[in-house]
């Protein structure tokens, strides 16, 4: 019997522009059994896409799309979280 899982990855953007480069990223599996190991911080220096949409081209659903930052004056260059965080949804197909 099929049943169908979701698959949650967040990427993390240099620039707002969906084409933009991935600076970050995490991808929470939920097709993997339970007690198996999820994606850990580390795991790899290459990001699963380059960009958005080269994530979208390859099936995944955009669900979640960033609050664009507010920079008050005087604080524009402070160090803060990665701000352009999409998050994204795949659904897969698990025997």
């Amino acid at each position: 019997m099929n049943r169908t899982r979701q698959q949650i990855l967040i990427l993390h953007l240099a620039q707002p522009d969906l084409e933009t480069r991935t600076v970050a990223w995490a991808l929470y599996d939920g097709s993997k059994p339970k007690g198996a190991l999820q994606m850990q911080t580390g795991d790899s220096s290459e990001p699963p896409y380059e960009s958005v949409l080269d994530a979208m081209r390859d099936g995944w659903n955009v669900i979640q799309l960033p609050t664009m930052p507010v920079f008050l004056s005087g604080h524009e260059f402070e160090q803060g979280h990665l701000p352009y965080e999409y998050v994204l949804e795949r659904k897969v197909t698990v025997e």
